[in-house]
């Protein structure tokens, strides 16, 4: 089995985490957990959706793949020594590391991202550059050679994860994967990053954002 962990943590952004959770669980070989501080529930980014943290850090030491997802959760956690040191020992047997969102920002912290480019939210781009990384607005950085992937925000989880179970497995595997979530996007709206979003969105993100906070 391939162990895979996925940090929870106080406001964390829900898709971040469960879009690549859909993907990778229905690899039959595929081992998930959800870690954390303590064991128990934790609370996304707007505190409506509780989800199970089943393992302490110190429960999973080395597992086979990370995947470290954002939300406003990760600033703390970037000066949080206990998860950056789970981080940097996790790192060191991991096949890959990875994050979704501002979860590189954690992986920046940590000092894994240095010199390397590497993605997040677009509203983190900066926070990322000044934390050793080059930031870059792809929506999947892949540095296999250093065995670190990088997702932009949110949705773009769901794509490393498919191209994660394509380098584990086979493209098969992450074809039917993606058959099985029906992940076939048709959005109704062109809006989903900053060089199509208007003006107008751009200012309504901000201000829904301000509000979270």
């Amino acid at each position: 089995m391939t162990s895979i962990a996925i940090p929870l943590f106080a406001q964390f952004t829900a898709l971040d985490g469960i879009g690549p959770y859909e993907v990778l669980q229905r690899i039959p070989s595929f081992d998930i957990t959800f870690v954390g501080h303590e064991r128990g529930v934790v609370r996304s980014d707007n505190g409506m959706l509780g989800i199970e943290v089943d393992a302490t850090f110190e429960e999973l030491t080395n597992p086979d793949i990370l995947v470290f997802p954002g939300g406003f959760g990760t600033r703390a956690l970037m000066t949080d020594e206990r998860v950056l040191d789970w981080v940097r020992s996790a790192h060191t047997t991991t096949a890959y590391t990875t994050s979704v969102c501002t979860g590189s920002l954690v992986l920046a912290a940590a000092g894994l991202l240095d010199g390397l480019t590497a993605t997040t939210h677009w509203g983190a781009l900066d926070v990322l550059a000044a934390h050793g990384a080059i930031p870059t607005g792809q929506r999947v950085v892949e540095h296999l050679d250093h065995r670190i992937i990088t997702a932009a925000g949110v949705s773009s989880g769901i794509d490393m994860a498919l191209r994660l179970v394509e380098i584990l497995v086979d493209r098969t595997a992450a074809e039917a994967s993606q058959l099985m979530i029906e992940y076939d996007p048709q959005p109704p709206f062109d809006s989903g990053s900053t060089a199509k979003a208007s003006t107008e969105v751009v200012e309504r993100v901000v201000e829904y954002a301000a509000r979270r906070q």
